[in-house]
Protein backbone atom coordinates (compact mmCIF):
# COMPACT_ATOMS: atom_id res chain seq x y z
CA UNK A 1 0.00 0.00 0.00
CA UNK A 2 0.70 3.30 -0.74
CA UNK A 3 0.14 6.17 1.27
CA UNK A 4 -1.65 9.55 -0.16
CA UNK A 5 -0.49 12.86 1.61
CA UNK A 6 -2.19 12.75 4.37
CA UNK A 7 -1.00 9.43 5.51
CA UNK A 8 -3.83 7.27 4.18
CA UNK A 9 -3.68 4.17 2.33
CA UNK A 10 -4.08 4.01 -1.51
CA UNK A 11 -4.70 0.96 -3.17
CA UNK A 12 -1.90 1.52 -5.74
CA UNK A 13 1.55 2.69 -6.76
CA UNK A 14 1.23 6.51 -7.45
CA UNK A 15 4.83 6.33 -9.29
CA UNK A 16 3.61 2.89 -11.31
CA UNK A 17 0.51 5.55 -12.61
CA UNK A 18 1.82 8.54 -14.01
CA UNK A 19 4.56 5.83 -15.73
CA UNK A 20 2.10 4.53 -17.16
CA UNK A 21 -0.02 7.40 -18.33
CA UNK A 22 2.58 9.12 -19.20
CA UNK A 23 3.97 6.33 -21.78
CA UNK A 24 0.30 5.96 -22.69
CA UNK A 25 -0.20 9.40 -23.83
CA UNK A 26 1.80 12.17 -24.22
CA UNK A 27 -0.44 15.17 -24.19
CA UNK A 28 -1.29 14.05 -20.76
CA UNK A 29 2.09 14.18 -19.82
CA UNK A 30 2.92 17.83 -20.58
CA UNK A 31 -0.79 18.30 -18.23
CA UNK A 32 1.04 16.73 -15.58
CA UNK A 33 4.12 18.11 -16.36
CA UNK A 34 2.45 21.51 -15.79
CA UNK A 35 0.72 20.39 -12.66
CA UNK A 36 3.45 18.64 -11.11
CA UNK A 37 3.01 15.91 -8.29
CA UNK A 38 0.08 14.04 -7.63
CA UNK A 39 -1.54 14.67 -4.39
CA UNK A 40 -4.80 12.81 -4.18
CA UNK A 41 -6.26 12.89 -0.48
CA UNK A 42 -9.05 10.35 0.66
CA UNK A 43 -11.81 11.71 2.57
CA UNK A 44 -11.82 10.52 6.11
CA UNK A 45 -15.50 9.63 6.09
CA UNK A 46 -15.36 6.42 8.39
CA UNK A 47 -18.19 4.25 6.49
CA UNK A 48 -20.01 4.62 3.15
CA UNK A 49 -23.12 5.97 5.04
CA UNK A 50 -21.10 8.90 6.10
CA UNK A 51 -19.50 10.05 2.59
CA UNK A 52 -23.15 9.28 0.80
CA UNK A 53 -24.51 11.43 3.67
CA UNK A 54 -22.05 14.36 3.22
CA UNK A 55 -22.45 13.94 -0.86
CA UNK A 56 -26.32 14.36 -0.83
CA UNK A 57 -25.58 17.48 1.72
CA UNK A 58 -23.56 18.97 -1.17
CA UNK A 59 -25.85 18.22 -4.35
CA UNK A 60 -26.88 21.06 -6.01
CA UNK A 61 -25.47 23.46 -4.23
CA UNK A 62 -22.12 26.37 -3.71
CA UNK A 63 -19.55 24.79 -1.11
CA UNK A 64 -19.90 27.14 1.12
CA UNK A 65 -23.73 26.94 1.95
CA UNK A 66 -23.90 22.95 1.94
CA UNK A 67 -20.29 23.20 4.56
CA UNK A 68 -22.60 25.05 6.75
CA UNK A 69 -25.59 22.78 6.45
CA UNK A 70 -23.36 19.48 6.79
CA UNK A 71 -22.48 20.39 10.00
CA UNK A 72 -25.15 21.87 11.52
CA UNK A 73 -26.43 18.49 10.73
CA UNK A 74 -23.78 17.23 12.66
CA UNK A 75 -24.15 19.79 15.81
CA UNK A 76 -27.75 17.81 16.02
CA UNK A 77 -26.07 14.39 16.79
CA UNK A 78 -22.65 16.01 18.48
CA UNK A 79 -20.81 14.09 15.21
CA UNK A 80 -21.95 11.98 12.53
CA UNK A 81 -25.05 10.99 12.87
CA UNK A 82 -25.04 6.69 12.43
CA UNK A 83 -28.49 5.60 10.48
CA UNK A 84 -30.76 4.69 13.13
CA UNK A 85 -30.38 7.96 15.04
CA UNK A 86 -30.87 9.88 11.55
CA UNK A 87 -34.19 7.72 11.03
CA UNK A 88 -35.56 8.83 14.11
CA UNK A 89 -34.90 12.70 14.10
CA UNK A 90 -37.73 14.63 13.29
CA UNK A 91 -38.03 16.32 9.95
CA UNK A 92 -38.93 19.54 11.34
CA UNK A 93 -35.58 19.86 13.48
CA UNK A 94 -33.53 18.57 9.78
CA UNK A 95 -35.11 21.46 7.67
CA UNK A 96 -34.26 23.58 10.58
CA UNK A 97 -31.05 22.84 10.10
CA UNK A 98 -31.42 23.95 6.45
CA UNK A 99 -31.50 20.56 4.71
CA UNK A 100 -34.18 20.45 1.63
CA UNK A 101 -37.16 18.04 1.96
CA UNK A 102 -36.06 16.08 -0.80
CA UNK A 103 -33.07 15.58 0.37
CA UNK A 104 -34.48 14.22 3.63
CA UNK A 105 -36.05 12.01 1.52
CA UNK A 106 -33.38 10.55 0.14
CA UNK A 107 -30.77 10.94 3.55
CA UNK A 108 -34.00 8.90 5.05
CA UNK A 109 -33.76 6.09 2.58
CA UNK A 110 -29.97 6.18 2.93
CA UNK A 111 -30.49 5.28 6.15
CA UNK A 112 -32.48 2.90 5.49
CA UNK A 113 -31.06 1.01 3.05
CA UNK A 114 -28.14 1.30 5.39
CA UNK A 115 -29.30 -1.01 7.73
CA UNK A 116 -30.92 -3.22 5.53
CA UNK A 117 -26.86 -3.61 4.23
CA UNK A 118 -28.17 -2.89 0.58
CA UNK A 119 -25.50 0.10 1.70
CA UNK A 120 -22.50 -1.99 2.50
CA UNK A 121 -20.28 -1.38 5.03
CA UNK A 122 -16.45 -0.32 4.98
CA UNK A 123 -14.95 -3.70 5.58
CA UNK A 124 -17.78 -5.04 2.99
CA UNK A 125 -16.99 -2.81 0.25
CA UNK A 126 -13.66 -2.77 -0.03
CA UNK A 127 -13.96 -6.08 -1.28
CA UNK A 128 -16.50 -4.98 -4.12
CA UNK A 129 -15.92 -4.58 -7.55
CA UNK A 130 -16.43 -0.83 -8.84
CA UNK A 131 -19.47 -2.20 -11.12
CA UNK A 132 -21.10 -3.92 -8.01
CA UNK A 133 -20.49 -0.49 -5.59
CA UNK A 134 -22.05 1.12 -8.26
CA UNK A 135 -25.05 -1.19 -8.60
CA UNK A 136 -25.73 -1.24 -5.12
CA UNK A 137 -25.54 2.49 -3.88
CA UNK A 138 -27.67 3.92 -6.57
CA UNK A 139 -30.53 2.05 -5.69
CA UNK A 140 -30.77 4.54 -2.40
CA UNK A 141 -32.81 7.29 -3.52
CA UNK A 142 -30.79 10.72 -4.88
CA UNK A 143 -27.79 8.47 -5.30
CA UNK A 144 -26.57 8.50 -9.45
CA UNK A 145 -23.83 7.14 -11.39
CA UNK A 146 -21.56 9.86 -10.60
CA UNK A 147 -21.65 10.16 -6.89
CA UNK A 148 -20.62 6.88 -6.10
CA UNK A 149 -18.08 7.57 -8.72
CA UNK A 150 -16.92 10.24 -6.49
CA UNK A 151 -16.68 7.94 -3.49
CA UNK A 152 -14.92 5.11 -5.73
CA UNK A 153 -12.32 8.08 -6.31
CA UNK A 154 -11.85 9.88 -3.02
CA UNK A 155 -12.78 7.67 -0.43
CA UNK A 156 -11.69 4.35 -1.48
CA UNK A 157 -9.05 5.20 -3.66
CA UNK A 158 -9.98 3.31 -6.71
CA UNK A 159 -7.51 3.48 -9.94
CA UNK A 160 -9.58 3.42 -12.98
CA UNK A 161 -12.96 5.33 -12.67
CA UNK A 162 -13.34 8.00 -15.41
CA UNK A 163 -16.62 10.44 -14.54
CA UNK A 164 -17.42 10.70 -18.03
CA UNK A 165 -20.10 12.80 -17.50
CA UNK A 166 -18.35 15.14 -14.78
CA UNK A 167 -18.09 19.09 -16.18
CA UNK A 168 -14.70 19.56 -14.60
CA UNK A 169 -13.09 16.57 -16.48
CA UNK A 170 -15.01 17.64 -19.33
CA UNK A 171 -13.74 20.96 -19.18
CA UNK A 172 -10.34 19.79 -18.28
CA UNK A 173 -10.67 17.68 -21.07
CA UNK A 174 -10.92 20.35 -23.77
CA UNK A 175 -8.45 22.91 -22.33
CA UNK A 176 -5.78 19.86 -22.64
CA UNK A 177 -6.99 17.99 -25.84
CA UNK A 178 -9.18 20.78 -27.82
CA UNK A 179 -8.61 23.88 -29.33
CA UNK A 180 -10.42 25.35 -26.40
CA UNK A 181 -11.34 29.40 -26.63
CA UNK A 182 -9.12 31.43 -24.83
CA UNK A 183 -11.03 34.83 -25.34
CA UNK A 184 -14.15 33.84 -23.41
CA UNK A 185 -14.88 31.03 -20.99
CA UNK A 186 -15.69 27.94 -21.69
CA UNK A 187 -19.49 27.41 -23.00
CA UNK A 188 -21.22 24.08 -22.76
CA UNK A 189 -20.51 23.52 -27.06
CA UNK A 190 -17.10 23.75 -26.17
CA UNK A 191 -17.00 20.78 -23.90
CA UNK A 192 -16.76 17.25 -25.58
CA UNK A 193 -19.25 14.65 -25.36
CA UNK A 194 -18.77 11.72 -22.69
CA UNK A 195 -18.49 9.31 -25.57
CA UNK A 196 -15.04 11.47 -26.84
CA UNK A 197 -13.99 11.48 -23.10
CA UNK A 198 -14.40 7.25 -22.88
CA UNK A 199 -12.90 6.68 -25.85
CA UNK A 200 -9.49 8.88 -25.37
CA UNK A 201 -9.38 7.53 -21.56
CA UNK A 202 -9.22 4.11 -22.95
CA UNK A 203 -5.48 4.29 -23.29
CA UNK A 204 -5.59 5.45 -19.91
CA UNK A 205 -6.60 2.70 -18.32
CA UNK A 206 -5.96 1.17 -15.71
CA UNK A 207 -5.45 4.28 -13.98
CA UNK A 208 -8.12 6.57 -15.00
CA UNK A 209 -9.22 8.23 -11.70
CA UNK A 210 -5.23 9.42 -11.60
CA UNK A 211 -6.26 11.06 -15.26
CA UNK A 212 -8.80 12.67 -14.08
CA UNK A 213 -7.69 14.41 -10.96
CA UNK A 214 -5.20 15.85 -13.64
CA UNK A 215 -7.76 16.93 -15.78
CA UNK A 216 -9.79 18.31 -12.57
CA UNK A 217 -5.87 20.42 -11.86
CA UNK A 218 -6.10 21.47 -15.53
CA UNK A 219 -8.99 23.45 -14.44
CA UNK A 220 -7.25 24.64 -11.81
CA UNK A 221 -4.72 26.38 -14.11
CA UNK A 222 -7.20 27.81 -16.52
CA UNK A 223 -8.36 29.97 -13.83
CA UNK A 224 -4.87 30.59 -11.90
CA UNK A 225 -5.92 29.35 -8.62
CA UNK A 226 -4.85 25.84 -6.67
CA UNK A 227 -7.05 23.46 -6.06
CA UNK A 228 -10.49 24.63 -4.42
CA UNK A 229 -13.80 22.88 -2.92
CA UNK A 230 -14.66 19.16 -2.27
CA UNK A 231 -12.85 17.57 -5.12
CA UNK A 232 -9.88 20.04 -5.06
CA UNK A 233 -7.94 16.93 -2.85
Amino acid sequence: MIHDGRGRKLPFDPAEALTHLRASDAKLGDLMDRVGPFTLRLDSSASPFESLLESILYQQLHGKAAATIHRRVKEIYHGAPAPQALLDTPDERLRAAGVSANKIKALRDLAARTLDGTVPSHKTILKMSDADIVERLTEVRGIGSWTVEMLLIFRLGRPNVLPVTDYGVRKGYALTFMRAPKSRPLASNDLPKPDVVFRRGQRWAPYRSVASWYLWRACDLAKGTEPTGRLGR
